[in-house]
């Protein structure tokens, strides 16, 4: 088979690859695209959800970018939930249920819309190398394509091995096939590739399952979604249900531990700490007499179900008779067992923020060869390294998202300076400037960028700039309108807050924590033009409320991260021996060398690195 050169290949088609692709050739690059089974596009080979806690974030944030994964999302979606929307905006995360085969096919469907695309169902053995860099990729059938730069997004599938007890089995999901060659070839070049092992639960055939004694939960009335663009919206739900286990079911549980292949030392990778099998959260949290489950629906017309939380890799028949003492199940039956895969990944400080490794010019890691974990992280990655890829072979700079622009910019500089010792899940929490990392602003925050890279086309850029507009002049309104007691009172003596005397600005009540913008124009009869159902009117007014409720804080962390971009400034020569500067630490000097930090706020987070040391660097480079 004869290929012609290409600009960049994706390796995979999982969530990073499928974005890398989708990002490249909306760029202008001519983009080959490399999966084992042209079925499966981003399948949901756990649980078939997108979104979350940060997750949701993220979503957002690659749809603002000119990503699929928001659109692919609403497209697929049976169930929308925005959660944490009893805490601030800072914390309110998208969550949504997918139809799991409707998902595939939607991605599909849209890559194959997407000029500059082309595909081949086969599987990469190896890379085609001159010196340093990079120059096409070799094949099983024996092909060999050539191009200017490759992206890696092999998931699981390196090197893989699936655990059910003391079954094990070479694979990179049940059913499909591991790949060999790469690990071995990016080691001979000098890369170091360690293990990380996963897990999925049990899926349930849910004609078995008695739902009266499950806990319902429905989805939100109204459904928001991800896409800033996309105008679809699902008019009906599927619930997912919540179970429990009991000592019961922990007791059979234990009865497979001495046939775990994670007790007994035949898994050496390290798992999820934040999503951990059944048998480690028995261990772990042994005082705990139960533990909550999600019973998720796989899609609209299929009666698979996927029990969040019960991840093992326990015997089958062990799995199979716990699951049977949970109330609600007596008389469960199963599709197939859960299982443990154990996998390869590369340590991420062997990249730039670029996600380019620093071995090998033109060779990209995206997903979990970098050892994340998750659909949303690995999604992310890979529209970055799809962009990158292809700013590179024109010569321009890297994009490289910052700490204060996006999760997306946390999520690559936590892998880059921290590296991983356990895979890798973005939380709020990891973010120190989440008030303005909101999911409502994500838009605000990186359209306009993502347009200047040729990502974000002239409507959604055009329909942007109207939001903006219309919020600024939301907010100038309700700064500039005076309410008088007579009108509010009632609603303030309502909502147990203090009533007024004299007339205050709407923007003033606003700031009540107990008062909402949806209460005041209910209220109060100027604003009865406020008033509606449509979708983009209603994100305008919930923006400017978030902007006037919370200005005080979003400013202060404004100022905050302008402290930290200075240090983002200052740029630190990359192949600098940090052994010359004596009044460094050891330590400091040690890990400065290896992880060749950028600039000096990227060296400021380095574990291990004390302020000292950052302020002899600074004062080291004013020399």
């Amino acid at each position: 088979m004869y290929f012609e050169p290409y600009d960049i290949i994706v390796v995979g088609a999982g969530h990073a690859g499928c974005e890398a692709a989708a990002a490249a050739a909306n760029m202008g690059s001519k983009v080959m695209l490399v999966t084992m089974d042209l079925r499966l596009f981003a399948s949901m080979s756990c649980n078939p959800a997108m979104g979350g806690i940060a997750k949701g974030q993220i979503v957002r944030e690659i749809d603002a970018m000119g990503g699929y994964s928001g659109i692919v999302s609403d497209r697929t979606m049976i169930q929308f939930r925005m959660l944490n929307k009893s805490k601030g905006p800072a914390m309110w995360s998208p969550r949504c249920q997918s139809d799991k085969m409707m998902f595939s096919a939607e991605w599909r469907s849209l890559l194959e819309k997407t000029p500059n695309l082309d595909f081949w169902q086969d599987t990469v053995t190896g890379l085609l190398i001159e010196g340093d860099q990079v120059k096409g990729v070799k094949t099983l059938m024996g092909g060999e394509i050539q191009s200017k730069a490759v992206i890696l997004t092999n998931g699981t599938f390196l090197n893989g091995l699936i655990h059910i007890g003391e079954q094990h089995f070479p694979g990179g999901r049940m059913g499909e096939v591991a790949s060999h060659g790469i690990t071995e070839q990016l080691k001979d070049y000098g890369f170091e590739a360690k293990r990380l092992k996963t897990g999925t639960p049990v899926r349930i055939d849910g004609r078995t399952i008695d739902f009266s004694k499950l806990i319902e939960q429905k989805g939100d009335d109204e459904v928001v979604g991800f896409s800033y663009t996309e105008p679809f919206r699902i008019t009906k739900q599927r619930s997912c249900w919540i179970a429990h286990t009991s000592l019961k079911v922990h007791e059979t549980l234990r009865k497979g531990f001495k046939y775990s292949p994670m007790f007994n030392g035949r898994i050496q990778g390290v798992g999820p700490r934040y999503c951990p099998s059944i048998e480690d959260k028995i261990e772990r949290f042994s005082g705990k007499d139960s533990h909550q489950l999600f019973v998720e629906p796989e899609g609209w017309t299929t009666e698979e179900y996927y029990l969040n939380g019960f991840s093992s890799s326990l015997p089958d028949y062990i799995q199979y008779e716990a699951l049977r003492q949970i109330e609600g199940f007596e008389n469960a039956k199963i599709y197939r067992p859960g299982y443990a895969i154990e996998y390869d990944y590369f340590p991420p400080e062997q990249l730039h923020h670029s996600l380019e490794t620093r071995l090998m010019h033109g060779l990209y890691f995206a997903g979990q060869i970098n050892g994340t974990t998750g659909y949303e992280e690995a999604a992310c990655q890979g529209m970055m390294a799809g962009i990158n890829a292809s700013l590179s072979i024109r010569d321009q700079e890297p994009l490289v998202l910052t700490r204060t622009q996006a999760y997306i910019g946390v999520l690559i500089d936590d892998l880059i300076t921290k590296g991983v010792d356990e895979p890798y899940r973005m939380f709020t929490s990891r973010a120190e400037y989440r008030i303005l990392l909101r999911q409502d602003n994500a838009d605000a925050r990186l359209t306009e960028l993502s347009y200047k890279l040729g990502l974000a086309k002239e409507d959604r850029y055009q329909k942007y700039q109207e939001k903006q507009t219309k919020v600024e002049e939301i907010k100038q309104f309700l700064q500039d309108t005076y309410v008088y007691p007579d009108e509010i009172n009632g609603l303030l003596e309502q909502k147990e807050s203090s009533k007024i005397d004299q007339k205050l600005k709407l923007s003033y009540i606003l700031l009540r924590p107990q008062i909402n913008l949806s209460d005041i124009i209910d209220t109060v009869t100027t604003l009865e033009k406020f008033k509606t159902q449509d979708r983009f009117m209603k994100e305008c007014l919930e923006e400017a409320e978030i902007q006037i409720k919370y200005d005080s804080y979003i400013q202060k962390e404004y100022e905050l991260a302008e402290k930290l971009n200075r240090l983002e400034n200052i740029k630190l020569p990359i192949e600098f021996d940090y052994h010359s500067i004596q009044s460094l630490s050891y330590e400091c000097r040690e890990k400065l060398n290896r992880y060749k930090p950028e600039t000096l706020g990227q060296a400021s987070r380095i574990s291990g690195i004390s302020p000292a040391d950052i302020n002899v660097l600074a004062i080291f480079l004013g020399r």
